[in-house]
């Protein structure tokens, strides 16, 4: 079980930087055996699933290539990055009562996605106002690699995603938190 929950720690954490990369890694994986899926989610193997997840990651890479367009598709990634960590989250949770697989799935796998997700937001909007939004698809490719490279991590080695998701909800809730204590702190007032 805590071997499934790394699994879907880090899954979830993969959909925070692209929704659709991880659900076609996992698609290729579950037809391939590499990866059990708790009952009720086989689907993912599917033929269509594969297809249908193959398509739309290519279609959210390019879009996060244009620069504005990006800002526009992360207001609809942004819970579409919720739902789809929840459920991979829950895809994972094989030996668990289904009451408690999606308690567990919508605050650890969408909690997770919803704040990785919030926090590239964040860096793509500095990224604009830096580069007036021409260092944006360079930034996108970074996203795309991350999605890709936590999701092989996640499913190769579980615990180690587990312990980098880690890492970055902490870095992510530290740097929110600065970010908030710098803009309550009021000029001349020292704390």
């Amino acid at each position: 079980m805590l071997i499934g929950a790394a699994l879907g720690l880090g899954l979830a954490a993969a959909v925070g930087f692209r929704v659709f990369v991880p659900f076609l890694l996992v698609s290729i994986a579950a037809r391939g055996g590499q990866v059990h899926l708790a009952g009720g989610f086989e689907w993912l193997g599917s033929d269509i699933a594969l297809v249908m997840f193959g398509i739309a990651a290519v279609l959210e890479i390019a879009a996060y290539l244009i620069p504005f367009f990006d800002h526009l598709l992360d207001t609809v990634a942004g819970p579409a990055a919720v739902a789809a960590g929840t459920v991979l989250m829950a895809s994972t949770l094989i030996d668990m009562e289904p009451w408690l697989r999606w308690a567990v799935a919508i605050v650890a796998g969408g909690g997770t996605a919803g704040l990785l997700h919030g926090a590239t937001s964040a860096l793509r909007l500095g990224s604009t106002a830096t580069t007036g939004g021409t260092g944006n698809p360079v930034f996108a490719m970074f996203e795309t690699g991350a999605s890709t490279a936590m999701t092989v991590l996640a499913l190769l080695l579980p615990m180690i995603a587990f312990a980098l998701v880690l890492f970055l909800i902490v870095r992510t809730v530290r740097m929110v938190g600065g970010f908030f204590r710098g803009i309550t702190r009021r000029p001349g007032r020292e704390n």
